[in-house]
């Protein structure tokens, strides 16, 4: 990585030529307010692409690789400082306008990538799954050529997708989104990549809508068509208008579920991710399988759907979703809902093997080492590992590696289009029998 030349100025103020900084300043690095002139580099996870000031690695958000920019510093950590890139110099051809006025500096936290076009949307966060893979992964660019790793886009476009959008309430008790890494609201007109039908929702300012005593807002538009707006209060979810249950379709069935349960958010993710997991570990009749992580049990009901009457045991630990589970699956009897944390069900042999295929669906932090272990010692033949957050994913996949399995399979999928979030779902392998 190069080093660019910097020029510093005071806040506020248009850039000045690097001779006119002081030497105090050159040498007390960056601190917050701070702004500088610089040429930015690789994209980066959480967002951000990488540069260096004077050795120092700059985060910066609202930026392109290969862009001149002037960015001002929001936070310094040692180590590292996080700027937002107020003015550009030298765009990027990839550079497009972005279309919600709210994403910008200093405005709303919720999309990352608004100013970028959308094929390099999915090459900004091709880039970031193999950096995490070979970085905290082990693999290497060759390995991850043969997997042929790169994101896809889901059908729909980038806008209007969000099937679930939970607005926080300011002081003034009107309803926003929050600016990025804070608890600030922004009141906001419309999010532009909410669903239409969340959108002429009465909730925000230009419908003169307050929310006194309100924590947040939670809207709910269903693939089943039901539109539900949730009050929260102390933590308390009270419905406003439409259903407390809304109706979801998936993997060819209808799903009944508190509108505050999680779903996944793009109305095409869940037969998206439900064709990968099967597609990938093809499951046979008569296997057994688990489904770890399994909320409402979507993996299950697509497990059954191949294995036919042989066990299927899901674990989940959240009530509202074991609930859930228990109802929408009560048509499926070889299906088992376990209400307990994954970690607990194994070692505690709340679960057992042997068994032959895993759906592996954990929350952003990752399986973690201990939860591998077990699984690997159940002795299955092949694991779907559905995974929300890159780095997560590499350290699992590392562990795995470590215990002589293999990542066989990556398929990438955009389900958060403009924001820097991806899903993935591998297929992880034993060491091969001699």
């Amino acid at each position: 990585m190069t080093e660019p030349s910097v020029q510093r100025t005071a806040p506020g103020t248009p850039s000045a030529s690097s001779s006119s900084a002081s030497s105090s300043a050159l040498d007390r690095g960056l601190t917050e307010a701070d702004r500088v002139e610089l040429t930015v580099d690789a994209v980066a996870p959480g967002g951000h692409c990488v540069a260096r000031v004077d050795g120092q690695v700059v985060f910066v958000r609202h930026a392109l690789p290969g862009e001149r920019v002037v960015a001002e510093v929001t936070e310094v950590h040692r180590g590292f400082v996080r700027a937002d890139a107020v003015t550009v110099l030298e765009p990027s051809p990839d550079r497009v306008e972005p279309p919600c006025p709210y994403a910008k500096p200093g405005a709303c936290g919720g999309c990352d990538l608004q100013h970028v076009a959308p094929a390099a949307q999915l090459a900004w966060k091709t880039a970031v799954v193999r950096e995490q893979l070979v970085r905290l992964g082990g693999l290497t660019d060759v390995e991850l050529d043969r997997l042929g790793v790169r994101v896809e886009a889901l059908p729909g476009g980038l806008l209007g997708w969000r099937s679930r959008v939970r607005y926080a309430v300011d002081a003034a008790d009107r309803a926003g989104l929050l600016k990025h890494r804070s608890h600030e609201v922004v009141p906001i007109d419309r999010c532009r990549i909410a669903h239409p039908a969340i959108q002429q929702l009465p909730v925000l300012i230009p419908t003169g809508a307050l929310w006194p005593a309100a924590e947040a807002v939670e809207t709910v538009a269903s693939t089943g068509g039901d539109v539900t707006v949730t009050e929260v209060r102390d933590g308390v979810p009270t419905p406003v208008s439409g259903p407390a249950e809304v109706r979801e379709v998936a993997v060819g069935r209808d799903w009944t579920l508190p509108a505050s349960a999680f779903w996944q958010v793009h109305p095409a993710a869940a037969d998206v991710l439900s064709t990968a997991v099967l597609e990938l570990l093809d499951p046979q009749p008569g296997e057994v399988a688990w489904d770890l992580y399994g909320g409402a049990g979507l993996f299950a009901a697509a497990l059954a759907s191949r294995v036919a009457d042989a066990r299927i045991t899901l674990v989940e630990s959240s009530r509202d979703a074991v609930d859930a589970a228990r109802a929408n699956l009560a048509d499926l009897p070889q299906i088992e809902v376990v209400a307990a944390r994954v970690e607990t069900a194994l070692t505690r042999r709340r679960i057992t093997g042997p068994v032959d295929v895993v759906v592996l669906d954990p929350p952003r932090s990752g399986a973690g080492a201990q939860v591998v272990r077990d699984i690997v010692a159940a002795g299955p033949r092949a694991i779907a590992y559905v995974a929300c957050d890159p780095a997560a994913f590499a350290r699992d996949v590392r562990t795995f590696a470590d215990l002589g399995w293999r990542l066989a399979a990556l398929r990438g999928f955009d389900l958060f289009p403009m924001t820097q979030h991806v899903e993935q779902v591998g297929l992880l392998l034993p060491p091969e029998k001699r």
